[in-house]
């Protein structure tokens, strides 16, 4: 996949990583970049063709797949959290969490691998989170869902093979965006992890790690609980 003279797409593109998504796009050499968001009168990125989708909508998401038709390039980035509790949280936070990235990313995804699939194959890249493999009670719900998308990317990479549909899981702990706002301890560069993201993509890379967290956690799956909750025996937790 070559970013250079790309049709891409990018979800939630009218702050934070999305915006730097479409950016970083442009500075790549990409032909046409669509700025989705709920309301595109927000994108504020030059040259970036604002276009509306909500992900959680399929009438929406039906509606975008028709009019960027020409698409060969799909970043999904929309995401928010409700920081539902594992034990105090209402399960409708749960909900909406699983709806947001879950089936979300499901509903865009297979919105536009047809679309794909008629312009070549091109490449999808789903916006995950260290939290696909570990958690924290605090913020349950989102770490569950980011654990089932990367499921759900997995999955994708499978089934879009054959079409020549490359598809790329970005895992990233916390950005300098409004969303991690509340958080106090070391934050990546949006800016950073987006032109990460897209050479990874063109290295036709799996999985791009953006920060030491994220490799330090990548790297504990195989020791299982002991090493990834070290702070159940006495340890430093690693997020």
């Amino acid at each position: 996949m070559k970013v250079q003279g790309s049709v891409a797409l990018v979800t939630g593109a009218n702050r934070g990583l999305g915006e730097q998504f479409v950016r970083a796009l442009f500075e790549a050499g990409a032909a046409k970049v669509y700025a989705g968001a709920r309301d595109p009168a927000k994108v504020s990125v030059p040259d970036a063709v604002p276009i509306a989708v909500d992900i959680t909508d399929q009438e929406s998401v039906r509606a975008a797949a028709e009019q960027a038709g020409d698409v060969t390039f799909l970043i999904n980035n929309a995401g928010s959290t409700t920081r539902a509790n594992v034990l105090t949280a209402e399960l409708d936070a749960f909900r909406s969490e699983f709806e947001t990235h879950v089936l979300g990313t499901l509903a865009m995804s297979r919105a536009f691998a047809p679309v794909l699939g008629r312009n070549g194959g091109g490449a999808i890249v789903n916006v995950l989170s260290v939290m696909s493999w570990v958690t924290v009670p605090r913020t349950a719900g989102y770490a569950a869902a980011k654990s089932a998308e990367w499921s759900i990317t997995n999955a994708l990479r499978v089934a879009l093979a054959e079409q020549g549909t490359q598809v790329t899981a970005l895992h990233v702990s916390y950005l300098a965006t409004e969303m991690a706002a509340a958080v106090t301890g070391p934050k990546e560069d949006p800016a950073t992890v987006a032109r990460a993201t897209l050479d990874g993509v063109e290295a036709g890379a799996d999985e791009v790690l953006a920060d030491d967290v994220t490799k330090r956690v990548r790297a504990a799956l195989s020791g299982g609980t002991e090493a990834l909750f070290p702070q159940l025996h006495g340890g430093e937790a690693l997020v």
